[in-house]
């Protein structure tokens, strides 16, 4: 940050800036290494799971001393600290891990801090996404705004459908709701400018925020996928919800955009997630 009209952190978020880039300086060497590895899936898998891990005890040690009555919820070792803490780190050490080991450049580190609201639920406040590989430091603070590096955060302002380029994350493997994502992309596609699928949640929702994307839809996703994300796109003056209008961070599921597109977006992944389910009601009456 530089400059007298520069926006200036909070405490708590320095915290965080701080940890990440400390994290991020072993994750860029590793990252240099991964490509020596390729001729060896499993030993190029392990070996990323190795810096995944580095990545978030360095983390853990950076936080903890800095608010050491913080609790956490961290993607590789899970729910920790005081069980009835009032504030915790919810914390992806290397969001994108896939394209981490194929050596695309395109995976973050994402901190959220949590305020608990009740025995069962919590509010993010404040959140930092990082991209190391091209130095992207996405912050947000609740009632602060949103930022890239010291420059103000604003949601697109594209008005109708067939303008937009919206962004997904697409299900593989042994991942389910591949049929809720089907009738989704089979709606949007002919109404819209492009869809993008990137591989990482965390900068998804960021470059939402950014107004890069115009809106992007994702189903079952973790609460370290999104955290820090959704204040983000709320304080660039985005909407994001779960598609039946409940809490992303409560479902899993998230619908971000434009005031102007969110909505339409939301409708239509809502409507393919019906559609999936009465699918598969009439395959089990058949």
């Amino acid at each position: 940050m530089s400059g007298a009209n520069s926006p200036r952190l909070s405490p708590a978020l320095n915290v965080v800036v701080a940890a990440c880039r400390k994290a991020s300086r072993r994750l860029l060497r590793d990252f240099t290494e991964v490509e020596t590895l390729q001729v060896s899936a499993k030993s190029a898998g392990d070996f990323v799971s190795q810096a995944d891990l580095r990545a978030e005890q360095t983390l853990r040690e950076e936080l903890s001393k800095a608010r050491p009555g913080f609790g956490f919820l961290m993607e590789e070792s899970g729910a920790s600290g005081d069980k009835d803490w009032e504030w915790r780190w919810v914390v992806d050490p290397l969001d994108g891990t896939t394209n981490f080991l194929h050596g695309i450049p395109h995976w973050a580190i994402s901190v959220g801090i949590e305020k608990r609201v009740s025995e069962t639920s919590g509010e993010i406040m404040a959140g930092v996404i990082y991209n190391p590989a091209s130095d992207e430091l996405f912050w947000a603070e609740k009632g602060m705004g949103a930022f890239l590096n010291d420059k103000r955060l604003r949601v697109s302002g594209r008005r109708v459908m067939n303008e937009a380029l919206f962004a997904t994350g697409i299900p593989f493997a042994s991942v389910p709701r591949k049929a809720e994502f089907t009738h989704a992309l089979v709606r949007i596609m002919p109404q819209v400018s492009g869809v993008r699928r990137f591989g990482s949640a965390a900068l998804d929702l960021a470059w939402t925020a950014a107004g890069r994307y115009d809106g992007y839809w994702e189903l079952g996703l973790n609460k370290w996928d999104i955290a820090a994300g959704l204040v983000m796109v709320r304080e660039a003056g985005g909407y994001v919800t779960a598609p039946d209008g409940g809490d992303p961070y409560a479902e899993g599921h998230v619908v971000a955009g434009n005031p102007n597109l969110q909505g339409k977006l939301r409708e239509i992944v809502a409507d393919s997630i019906a559609a999936a389910a009465a699918g598969r009601g009439r395959a089990e009456v058949g």
